[in-house]
């Protein structure tokens, strides 16, 4: 008898075990993690007027910083934001030293291979920053040719200066200014980039010596970069976005950022732009 209810407490100690096991070994989701710490973290460079910079205030903010913080009041987290160079913000999320990448990054085939998106926060094209006196010398892409483009290392934009011939010069994590000041001096020519960011740039910089070339291509949609281990966070971010939009929140912020445009929705008559592949 005692021989049996030992063998009876063993196989149930055994069970019990296994039972707890298989409890501590599920996996949490990474919404699940965010939701325990209470907190998201956030790449962002701070440099990216009006996208992310700091306001008069000395207070991060910017389009894509305030609707991250409309959408973790939604959720009920608080946000952190973690500053770096544009080069290292999508590495960052990659490794998961941050949770998300706000900072004006298009949707590009090339990226959805290892990251997830939201849904998009902005429509937009490309743009062409210029020098005022001579628009830098160029009157079509044939021109890019030879010039010195100035931007980010992995942009975008800077791949398609590359593809066109143009003389990539590489920042880290500088201001407008600092480019519009070297574009003025002619250190460099030219400023590929994303039309409403630059356009509102050139305003508030108007006495630098730069305007907006007339070209303009590559029609353009941004949105928050995710890692792509698991879709919970995008799943929470979609739906919080989908009632911000629905509230207008995103346009009431599109107009004070950008001037009164309204770069949350889809753009009319952009289908005849021209489109060119970046060079990796």
């Amino acid at each position: 008898m005692k021989k049996k209810l030992s063998i009876i407490f063993a196989v149930s100690g055994l069970f019990l075990a296994a039972c707890g096991s298989n409890e501590s070994n599920t996996e949490k989701t990474a919404w699940d993690l965010i939701e325990e710490k209470g907190e998201i973290t956030v790449a962002t460079s701070g440099t990216l007027f009006p996208t992310s910079y700091y306001g008069d205030d000395n207070e991060l903010t910017g389009y894509e910083i305030e609707i991250v913080k409309a959408v973790a009041e939604k959720l009920d987290v608080d946000v952190s934001f973690t500053e770096m160079g544009v080069d290292g913000i999508l590495t960052a999320v990659q490794s998961g030293q941050a949770d998300l990448a706000a900072n004006g990054f298009d949707i590009t085939d090339a990226r959805k291979e290892d990251y997830l998106f939201t849904e998009p926060v902005k429509y937009s094209f490309g743009g062409l920053v210029v020098r005022s006196e001579d628009q830098s010398g160029i009157e079509s892409f044939d021109d890019w040719e030879g010039k010195k483009a100035a931007g980010g290392a992995t942009t975008t934009y800077m791949g398609i200066a590359r593809s066109l011939g143009a003389e990539p010069v590489t920042y880290d994590n500088a201001t407008n200014d600092v480019f519009f000041r070297d574009v003025a001096s002619g250190r460099t020519d030219f400023i590929p980039n994303d039309y409403y960011v630059s356009n509102v740039a050139v305003q508030f910089y108007k006495d630098l010596g730069v305007e907006m070339h007339d070209l303009k291509y590559n029609p353009s949609s941004q949105a928050f970069v995710l890692n792509d281990s698991d879709e919970s966070v995008k799943e929470k971010f979609d739906a919080a976005l989908v009632e911000l939009r629905e509230e207008g929140v995103l346009k009431d912020l599109s107009a004070e950022f950008f001037g009164g445009e309204n770069v949350s929705e889809p753009l009319d008559n952009l289908d005849d732009l021209p489109v060119f592949q970046p060079e990796d």
